[in-house]
């Protein structure tokens, strides 16, 4: 069903419905407007019909985004995240949704960032492949990507795409959005899409698409990659062809008004058992994983030595730090089902995520939580104090609840 013939332009409304659904779906935090999602569904069908009207009448203009500082998923410090007003995510999904089927046939096969039916594993999982193949590999960062990036080749490229007219106008809005800090304060920002909104993954990947994915392809065929948002590897044959590829992407990225980071960028070595020349890098980190040289065993028996990936030191790190924030061994209000049906929803993404490749990297962080769960113990029923006593008890609970804990699958140690 599309809007009345008076209005500007003609966005059906079931759109802007199943844009709410996505929206509610994903949850979040509430903009500058302090409305969250269920204040925003208490009046549902005029929420939305405001959001229709003035999107079909031309008349929506962005509020500013609320800037909210978070650490990175897979640890090494915090990042910036802006986060618009639901009628703003339920407005900008709209558009994703519109922009999606038209986008998605032309972006590139290793492109995988916030795309439908792919992940950071299938990444990965490439990337692995490709090592085994390539004897080098060139872990590209893009400094400040999100902050960076220029408006006017983001929506040259959304141009490329459509010409529909609507779209046009509300990416331009959006991106000219202030950012509000927690004083209150307005930043106008002349550069960049901050990480957060509901339109971003879509114009970072467009761009992207234009600035990386089909330059790589038409200038240098030879060197394949895997790409998640603005994180990249590329695989070369030679030291001698990394270091020409690399020189040539970073006079790329200043053709299109962005940098390579001159620290994180590097070159490296896929050193394994049968590679053993020396170079100053021999591992590098992708979507929280290590790749680096280490014992894999032989299908036919015996071991030998690997590039493979590995959670990373960042994030078991990161994990960590959320484990102990976590003050598991303080909830003795808590029973111990309780705990479990807190603690397993975290754990299993942890495990589900970072135990895809090489999982015994995770033992430590796994025994953590059990190291904290004795302390519990001892805090909660002052028996279980000794440590006779606290084996017999631990003991006794994996014969009666072996699953109570899904960790407990692959450590039980404490």
């Amino acid at each position: 069903m599309t809007g009345p013939k008076d209005k500007s332009f003609a966005i059906p409304k079931l759109l802007v419905g199943e844009a709410w659904r996505q929206v509610k779906a994903n949850k979040g935090a509430p903009g500058v407007d302090g409305q969250d999602l269920d204040a925003f569904e208490a009046d549902l069908e005029n929420s939305l019909y405001k959001v229709w009207n003035r999107m079909s009448s031309g008349t929506w203009f962005a509020a500013p985004v609320r800037a909210v500082e978070i650490p990175k998923p897979h640890g090494g410090g915090t990042r910036m995240l802006g986060v618009p007003t639901i009628a703003d995510r339920v407005a900008q999904t709209t558009v994703a949704m519109f922009l999606e089927p038209l986008v998605e046939p032309r972006f590139h096969q290793d492109s995988y960032g916030y795309r439908p039916g792919r992940s950071p594993h299938d990444a990965v999982a490439v990337c692995r492949q490709r090592c085994w193949k390539f004897d080098w590999a060139i872990d590209l960062d893009v400094q400040k990507f999100f902050d960076e990036v220029p408006w006017d080749l983001i929506v040259r490229a959304v141009e490329a795409v459509t010409d529909c007219r609507w779209v046009l106008l509300y990416v331009k809005r959006w991106l000219h959005a202030p950012l509000q800090h927690p004083d209150g304060t307005l930043e106008q920002r002349s550069r960049g899409t901050p990480q957060g909104s509901a339109i971003s993954p879509c114009l970072a990947n467009l761009f992207l698409h234009y600035a990386f994915d089909a330059w790589m392809v038409r200038e240098i065929p030879g060197c394949p990659f895997e790409r998640f948002a603005d994180d990249a590897i590329v695989h070369c044959k030679s030291r001698a062809q990394a270091e020409a590829v690399l020189a040539r992407i970073a006079e790329r990225m200043n053709e299109v008004g962005l940098r390579l980071h001159p620290d994180k960028t590097r070159i490296v070595y896929c050193k394994d058992g049968k590679r053993r020349g020396e170079h100053e890098h021999t591992s590098f980190t992708f979507l929280g994983f290590t790749f680096r040289a280490r014992q894999a065993r032989a299908t036919g028996g015996g071991y030998f030595t690997s590039f493979l990936p590995a959670m990373s030191t960042e994030a078991l790190k990161a994990k960590s730090t959320e484990l102990r924030r976590m003050r598991i061994h303080r909830r003795t209000d808590l029973t111990l089902n309780d705990l479990a049906r807190w603690l397993n929803p975290i754990i299993v993404g942890w495990m589900n995520y970072y135990g895809r490749y090489y999982w015994t990297v995770m033992d430590a962080l796994l025994q953590r939580v059990n190291t904290y769960l004795r302390r519990w113990a001892g805090k909660k029923y002052r028996r279980l104090r000794t440590f006779k006593r606290f084996k017999r008890w631990w003991t006794g609970l994996h014969e009666r609840e072996p699953g109570l804990f899904a960790h407990w699958k692959w450590v039980r140690a404490y």
